[in-house]
């Protein structure tokens, strides 16, 4: 292979092969990966645990100054340059990559999970379903949109407004210059593939655990390994599929498609569920989430058990700014034309709202059945099967056939779509950050993706696996905070250039007049 040709495929290529001694590890060698990724992962949190949440809580900070900022009106792009997508579908696509089956997975096992084993107080009570709730909107709110916010703004501003390659690296260079394009960029985009490949594998393993439970809910379809090693087929073939169709339809329409039913299940809970709870548990939830926002934010324990802090909170923040990567480049992709403050209302705002919203319509109607039939034995078995917790609710409500097809759509239609935007980034990291990456690329880290999940998941190191990739979260935070002062610095630039050439225009009409 000549020189030029290395450098041009130098990304692939390391990632790929860092991939496979990775597969291999995982494979022959599970219990020692085990043991090393444990290690790694426990003394980050147990010893750097504060650089999570400061981190976290300062990607907030950050992205509602930005919001309020004089920076608010710069376009992501030319100043003509209009948005690629409707307002729904761009909310729909950002919201897919951002959530997807993660939402559905979560939204009834995590409420019922606090309300049995609360962060403190007695659990089963009144105040044990309101604190379940209030750290179930901290957990899916404002944090992980904003570390998304932050990642996302930088990778799209470098992108159409400073013209350089769509890669992680370029968010840097106001503060490395062209040595974005040397061995230190190389290295960036290198490592954020990574993160990437196996951020995504888990989470193809985890969601074909949660497609069999509800293929055995609905059809009663033996639950075993095999039938999710069959989903991982299946999906993988659909999603290379709509790889072919392109951006504008594929990923598009799904994600669409995903939000209309998504919607629908909503309404239909409210219909037939406790609809007044649901709305007062939105409004006490919020109520609560935004006094005791700062207090959850640096909250650490120091003196107490911290292990509640670290297996939720500390997990959740790591695992937020695994994937930011993966994310923040697929929402550049789809930001073209929309404004800083239209960025910001569309990635932070809005998506904590529906969060908070789909949250309070799952997790509050659980809690309502649960409450109403003093029935402790269906917390547990909840909360015992995360996989099938959103079936097992449903089975309580009336019209659950019904609901029970509705959510197996949404989750096996979020389960494509996330792979579907996963081989679409991977592919543009792969390319030298080219916006529309080929479909050889994309199809190949689609199969290699879905290989790495069904080889794992068979070998036993899916769980390994996650904690490899939250892992290398840290050093990615640190990271994210000095993309922070980077696209600050780029904002200033373009706000000093752009007042610039207005003084500028001013002053040739005067000489002409």
């Amino acid at each position: 292979m000549d020189s030029n040709k290395w450098k041009e495929n130098s990304v692939f290529i390391i990632s790929l092969l860092l991939t496979l001694i990775f597969i291999i590890w995982g494979v022959f060698f599970t219990e020692n990966l085990a043991k090393v990724t444990n290690a790694v992962y426990n003394a980050s949190i147990d010893y750097l645990g504060w650089v999570y949440l400061g981190a976290t809580l300062f990607f907030v900070i950050f992205s509602i100054y930005l919001l309020f900022s004089k920076y608010g009106n710069i376009r992501l792009g030319r100043k003509t340059d209009k948005p690629d997508f409707s307002t729904g579908s761009w909310l729909a696509m950002l919201f897919g990559a951002g959530m997807g089956i993660g939402i559905v997975y979560w939204s009834v096992a995590e409420p019922v999970t606090h309300y049995t084993a609360p962060p403190y107080g007695k659990a089963y009570t009144a105040h044990a379903a309101n604190t379940a709730m209030k750290f179930t909107f901290f957990h899916w709110g404002l944090d992980p949109w904003a570390i998304y916010t932050v990642i996302g703004l930088a990778l799209a501003f470098f992108q159409y407004n400073k013209r350089l390659p769509a890669a992680i690296s370029s968010a840097f260079h106001p503060v490395l210059g062209d040595r974005i394009h040397g061995p230190i960029g190389k290295t960036i985009d290198i490592l954020s593939i990574f993160a990437t490949v196996f951020g995504i594998a888990t989470s193809l393993g985890l969601g074909a655990m949660q497609v069999t439970a509800g293929m055995h809910d609905i059809f009663g379809i033996p639950n075993t390994l095999f039938m999710q090693l069959v989903v991982i087929g299946v999906a993988t073939v659909l999603f290379i599929i709509s790889i072919n169709t392109g951006l504008e339809k594929g990923i598009k329409y799904l994600s669409n498609a995903a939000i209309i039913l998504s919607i629908a299940i909503m309404l239909l809970i409210l219909l037939v569920g406790p609809a007044l709870t649901v709305i007062q548990v939105f409004f006490n939830t919020m109520g609560l989430y935004i006094g005791d926002f700062i207090e959850m934010s640096l909250r650490l324990n120091p003196f107490g058990e911290g292990e509640w802090i670290a297996s939720w909170t500390l997990f959740y923040w790591a695992w937020w700014i695994a994937w930011a990567p993966f994310v923040g480049m697929f929402i550049a992709r789809v930001s073209k034309g929309r404004t800083v403050r239209e960025f910001v209302i569309g990635v932070l705002i809005f998506p904590t709202i529906g969060t908070c919203l789909w949250m309070s319509v799952f997790g509050g109607s659980a809690l309502e059945l649960v409450q109403n039939q003093a029935n402790h034995d269906l917390a547990k078995h909840i909360a015992e099967n995360v996989s099938l917790s959103i079936f097992i609710f449903f089975d309580y409500l009336p019209l659950s056939s019904l609901l029970s097809i509705l959510g197996f759509a949404v989750v096996a239609i979020y389960y494509i779509t996330v792979a579907d935007t996963a081989t679409f980034v991977l592919g543009m990291l792969s390319e030298g950050g080219t916006l529309n990456p080929s479909n050889k690329i994309k199809m190949t880290w689609g199969v290699i993706q879905s290989a790495l999940a069904a080889v794992l998941l068979t070998a036993g190191g899916l769980n390994v696996l996650q904690t490899a990739s939250i892992a290398a979260a840290l050093p990615f935070a640190i990271i994210m905070v000095i993309m922070c002062f980077s696209l600050l610095r780029g904002l200033k630039n373009e706000a000093e250039a752009q007042k610039g050439n207005k003084r500028s225009m001013g002053i040739n009409t005067t000489k002409t007049s």
